[in-house]
């Protein structure tokens, strides 16, 4: 399968009469976004902010973050299952408003969504600090569960990237990068002197409000399968994650996949990128037997030499971290995991929930428990009294003077365990 993406850079974002890509800028049209992404009856009120780089505005709490796309050759469509029928995505051509992204907030879904500052201290740890964030403030009505509440938001949120990424239809991009994968026997022959690494691709999937989407799927129905890499970045998965921000992947992340773009990087150079196995992060024992099983099944089927492993969460979902890292291992298949620490705010306990001696090759994206100081904003959108009931925070940690005191737990994407963010771990 092959696929080109075109990255139209983004360098401002502005609302204007009519939504188009000019000059790098992304000019929208504020009453049409409504008329494209309201009409849902969940929803009290939809407002519209701008944030910037650089600007003294914090995001407060962030429910998802998306990038616009937009399909131009090929089939199906951006966000297959959601707002494209099911067919097939990942070849083709495919338009990126590389510098903007859709930011959704309001009142909070539950306790784990997270914060954006767009500069201080805050701003270093979470890579929306560096996007041009059209944010979307939807308020739910009273009485509505949080099932719903989630849904509704996370719709309109996919609703507005694909409204905006239209901009960028016939814009001509400045760059185009393309990635191709093959099929798995051509791809197999495909140079026989490097060694064979396949992506084992865990999506959070734990119960409500911890759901993940595979083609519009709750990834807790499936079991592990194999896909093609360029179907990640046409939105073939998505968040539903009201997990803890710092080590959540919002759907952005998941379009922009930083170790699936190294491993196209390196393909032909160090190893033979073979593809994805997708698979679920489970609550029930039986569940993670079965999920780490089929993964360990499938590497082995596909012949290949090593494996690289990344978790979602942190917790429960370590049990099945070291699942796969243990049953791979044992079929004889060299083993990198990926993940983030929760070793305390002194950085001494115990890292993860579950360890083993064969997974000897880890690479860590930081401590979440570490604390931090944001600073007051000059604008705040939002609800900042969510400050005192995230996860990583406590009710003191909204000061009186605005400032928020807690751990990096709570800033969106500050120890990605995919490696999208900006931490970097040092071997000593």
């Amino acid at each position: 399968m092959r696929l080109e993406v075109g990255k139209i850079f983004i360098k401002d974002l502005q609302f204007g009469a009519e939504t188009k890509v000019e000059n790098g800028v992304l000019y929208v049209n504020k009453e049409e976004l409504l008329n494209e992404i309201g009409g849902d009856e969940r929803v009290a009120s939809i407002d519209f902010e701008i944030a910037r780089p650089g600007e003294s505005v914090r995001i407060i709490p962030v429910k998802d973050v998306i990038e616009p796309r937009v399909k131009v050759e090929g089939k199906g469509g951006i966000f297959p299952g959601f707002i494209s029928k099911v067919e097939t995505v990942g070849s083709g051509r495919t338009h990126v408003l590389k510098g903007a992204a859709v930011v959704t907030t309001g009142k909070i879904v539950g306790f784990q969504e997270g914060i954006v500052d767009m500069c201080g201290e805050g701003a270093k740890f979470t890579p929306f600090s560096k996007t041009n964030n059209l944010v979307i403030v939807a308020e739910p009505k009273e009485g509505i569960d949080q099932h719903n509440h989630e849904e509704a938001i996370r719709t309109i949120g996919f609703k507005a990237a694909t409204y905006l990424g239209k901009a960028g239809l016939n814009v001509e991009p400045d760059e185009v990068k393309t990635y191709e994968t093959l099929p798995i026997f051509e791809q197999a022959k495909l140079y026989p002197e490097l060694p064979k690494v396949v992506y084992v691709y865990m999506l959070q999937s734990q119960g409500l409000l911890h759901d993940t989407y595979v083609y519009g799927v709750d990834a807790k129905k499936i079991i592990p399968t194999f896909m093609y890499p360029t179907e990640v970045f046409d939105g073939a998965i998505v968040s539903g994650n009201c997990v803890s921000a710092c080590d959540k992947n919002p759907s952005y992340v998941h379009m922009n996949h930083p170790i699936i773009e190294e491993l196209y990087e390196r393909h032909g150079k160090d190893y033979n990128f073979m593809g994805v196995i997708l698979t679920n992060e489970n609550v029930f024992l039986a569940d993670k037997e079965r999920s780490s099983n089929w993964v360990a099944k499938m590497v082995e089927f596909l012949g290949a030499d090593a494996a690289i492993v990344s978790e979602e969460g942190f917790g429960n979902p370590d049990a099945d971290l070291v699942m796969n890292c243990n049953k791979i291992t044992d079929k004889g298949v060299k083993t990198v995991l990926l993940t983030d620490e929760y070793a305390g705010q002194d950085g001494c306990s115990q890292s993860l929930a579950d360890s083993t001696p064969k997974g000897d090759a880890v690479v860590t994206n930081g401590n979440a428990n570490e604390v931090i100081v944001l600073p007051v904003m000059d604008k705040v959108i939002g609800h900042p009294e969510a400050a005192k009931i995230i996860a990583g925070a406590n009710n003191e940690s909204l000061r009186p003077d605005g400032s928020i005191e807690a751990e990096i737990q709570v800033i969106t994407g500050a120890t990605s365990e995919v490696g999208f963010n900006y931490l970097t771990a040092r071997g000593f």
